[in-house]
Order: structure tokens, then sequence, then C-alpha cells
């Protein structure tokens, strides 16, 4: 069963919004679905910020679905004790979103400029919509519709965001170009979906090897020259090499990150999913005309805090280092601190 958990917040000093009858149209559209034991809806109205943790954590939605004001980068609006205005921020709601990401799936922000907090939030979240500008409550109304009726009938999230968009545009509103999805789907995901023999293998190796002793030591920051790597008697000289960066525009970036991303994902990992989160928002980024190559660089270094801490990570330096060289050369001079995570230094 999906749970969905409908926060909503129209503090007394905002315009006020149709919240209500948005709600009501959602339940008739999944209460009229032959499916519709499938669905559990929950419903929290004049939320306030302190309320945020406690409702996720009582609940344990599958689906968080937010109704009301959006402030741009500034957060979202929900109410103070009194019912007035209290903002809380994009960056907070994206560690609120990460403590909860194994059993969220999608958070919808139906308010208006509300694509600052997306693109924040979906760092850990694998569905999330928000509004790249300010919308209309008939448009926001007939986008919840047209999404839980796609939901209902059982489509995937890219569907039901569709099925939300052309509700919009079937009404002749000249919105349906204003909500924005941030979507993608777990690598594991797609394994377990195409090739479930593999994965029962390769979840058999991974356990076979969780009777080792992970004896690697992380290294980072601009350490040079050598380190000594310790553990249960055992002592060895981990020397950095020195190696020349290749020609920038050489560089095939997109193929070295696929590379990366394939060592990396054999790798057994507590933190799976933020490794895979980190790679898809660095290629994410590369889809745009003009990629910011500090951000891809940000998602690549968070992606290896994480996988440096995997066990079995030190035997995957040897084949790290020709692909992370090539990207390092292909970010620049920024980032040839990462070299430094696979024993490498120029």
């Amino acid at each position: 069963m999906k749970k969905i958990l409908i926060l909503s917040a129209n503090p007394i000093s905002t315009s006020h919004l149709r919240l209500d009858e948005e709600v009501r149209e959602i339940k008739n559209t999944l209460q009229l679905s032959p499916n519709r034991d499938e669905f559990q809806i929950i419903t929290e109205s004049a939320v306030r910020v302190d309320d945020l943790t406690r409702f996720l954590s009582h609940h344990q939605p599958t689906i968080v679905h937010f109704s009301g004001h959006g402030s741009g980068t500034d957060g979202l609006v929900l109410e103070d004790n009194s019912g007035n205005v209290q903002l809380v921020s994009t960056q907070a709601l994206a560690k609120l979103f990460d403590l909860f990401q194994s059993q969220i799936e999608c958070v919808l922000l139906n308010a208006c400029y509300s694509e600052s907090q997306a693109t924040a939030i979906h760092q850990y979240i694998d569905c999330v919509v928000g509004m790249n500008q300010a919308i209309g409550d008939k448009a926001a109304i007939k986008f919840s519709a047209g999404f839980y009726t796609a939901l209902a009938d059982g489509r995937n999230y890219e569907d039901c965001f569709q099925m939300g968009c052309t509700s919009i545009d079937l009404q002749g509103i000249p919105e349906s170009l204003t909500p924005v999805r941030k979507i993608r789907r777990r690598r594991y995901q797609t394994l377990q979906a195409t090739n479930p023999a593999e994965s029962d293998k390769n979840d058999s190796i991974n356990k076979d090897n969780k009777g080792w002793q992970n004896r690697s030591v992380s290294i980072g920051g601009s350490v040079t020259g050598s380190a000594i790597q310790t553990g249960n008697s055992n002592t060895a000289n981990i020397n950095f090499k020195q190696v020349s960066l290749p020609a920038p525009a050489s560089v095939n970036i997109e193929t070295e990150l696929n590379a990366l991303r394939e060592i990396l994902a054999k790798l057994e990992s507590s933190d799976r999913r933020k490794i895979d989160n980190a790679f898809e928002d660095a290629q994410e980024e590369l889809k745009k005309p003009q990629p910011d190559k500090n951000e891809v660089g940000k998602a690549l270094e968070r992606a290896f805090d994480y996988a440096k801490k995997a066990e079995g990570f030190a035997s995957a330096i040897e084949k790290l280092q020709p692909h992370l060289t090539k990207t390092t050369a292909w970010l620049g001079k920024n980032w040839h601190k990462l070299l430094n995570l696979v024993n490498l230094t120029i």
C-alpha cells in the first residue's frame, strides 16, 4: 500500500488558496479507482515547521504532497504557532528528506516557485516535482487530479507527471509548462528488473564478502608523498603515483563518469543510494547546453566521499585511476584534489 501524506499551509497573512478543493479532488480521484485499496491518504493542514519531522516519522509515507505557497530560493511557506508565515529553508528541507530517503519515493511540491526546493530534495528522493514559476489555483488542482489519476491506474511517476501537465493543457490553461520534474531510476533497480539472476549473484557475492575485514585507509585533502596503511598487525606502504593529465578536449566525460560509476557499483556500501544520487546529479548537469564543471565536480566528490567508506574500495583504486585522471583533466585545476582519493598526484 502506498501512503500519501498531503501537507498544506495557508498562513493568515497570505492569499487564500483553494487547498481543501485540491485535497477533495485527490481523494475523489483515488476513491473512484478500482485500485483504491492500494492507497491510503493522510492529510495534515496548517502545517508548522516543527510538524514536518513528526509527520514524516509518524506516518512513514511513500508520497509526500505539499500544497501551499512557495517563495523561490527562500524556501517553502509554513505556519508558526499563531498561524503567521514561517519559512523553512531549502537546505533544511533537503537534509530532512535525506533522513527519509529509504521510504519516500516521490515528493510533489504544488507551490509557486518551488523548483529550487525540488532540485535540493532530488539529491535524496528519486522523484520530485516542483513549479518553475507562479501557478494558479485551477492549474494546481488540475495537475494534482491528472497526476493521481495516472497513479491510481498503476502508472509510473513519469507518466503521472505527464498526465498532470496534460490535464492542465486540456482545460486550456496556459500553465502546463510550469510543473517540472526531477526523476531518476536507480541503477540497482534497473539491474534487478532486467536481470534478476545477475542481481541474486551479486547479492550472494556481497554476502560472502561480509566476513572479511575492511583494512583500507581513506586519504583525502592535499596529501602527497606516501602514506601508511595499518590493520591487524599488517603494514603496507601506499605510494602516491605522479601522473600527467591529458588535454581536456580529448576527454569524453560521459564515458569516464559511466566507467567510474560501474566500478563503484560493484562495491558493497550502505550508502549506495547516495552514491547513485550523486552520479545522477553529475550526469543531469552534463545534459545542459553549458554544464557547470564545478557542479559536476561537487557531485563526483560527494559520490567518492560515500564510496571510500565502502568495503573493498582499496581494491578498486587501480581500476579507478585512469578514469579519474581523465575526469580530473576535464574538470580543471580546481578538482586536482580528487586524484588523492585514488593515490595519485600531479
